[in-house]
């Protein structure tokens, strides 16, 4: 019988990382943003999904800030979350975003923004609804954000810069 467990990433962890990245992407441009977002402090939340030893998924939460009003408002932004292909279908997305929304909950984090499926990501309470006011470089359906507390309904999304980089 396999044991899958969910556990904060290590930095023993990077080369698995970066190969369930290469593999759920089919490209290496989702392991560069992760290696970018760690080692520029940007990482709030990273997880990995450990099946006897073996990584076999791994979600990353970093660093976001609304600015509205003058204000910065911190947030964190969900990017990316990945699952080696032969395990898809087994629920590890899933437990990967339940655990990292406890540690999230519990650090005090009240708000937090996807950009992917909104029939996958709404299953998690995430909502188009809820994002619809925010203006970033994203925008559309795809765009999502979940709440726990008291956060900013709409203000302007300032992801951390690997994303740029990512986008260039």
């Amino acid at each position: 019988m396999s044991m899958m467990s969910i556990r904060a990433a290590t930095p023993r962890d990077r080369e698995a990382i970066r190969l369930v990245e290469e593999h759920a992407f089919g490209q290496q441009a989702e392991a560069g943003l992760v290696d970018a977002l760690v080692t520029g402090g940007d990482a709030v939340v990273e997880l990995v999904a450990d099946e006897d030893g073996q990584v076999v998924g791994h979600i990353l939460f970093s660093r976001l800030f609304v600015q509205n009003g003058g204000k910065s408002f911190p947030a964190v932004a969900l990017a990316p979350l990945a699952v080696e292909p032969s395990f898809h279908g087994t629920g590890i997305g899933g437990a990967l975003i339940r655990e990292a929304h406890i540690r999230l909950k519990d650090a005090g984090e009240t708000l937090a923004v996807v950009l992917g499926d909104p029939a996958y990501y709404g299953r998690f309470g995430y909502s188009h609804a809820r994002a619809q006011n925010f203006e970033g470089e994203y925008q559309g359906e795809a765009l999502q954000a979940l709440a726990w507390g008291e956060a900013p309904e709409a203000g302007k999304l300032v992801y951390a810069s690997a994303f740029t980089a990512l986008a260039a």
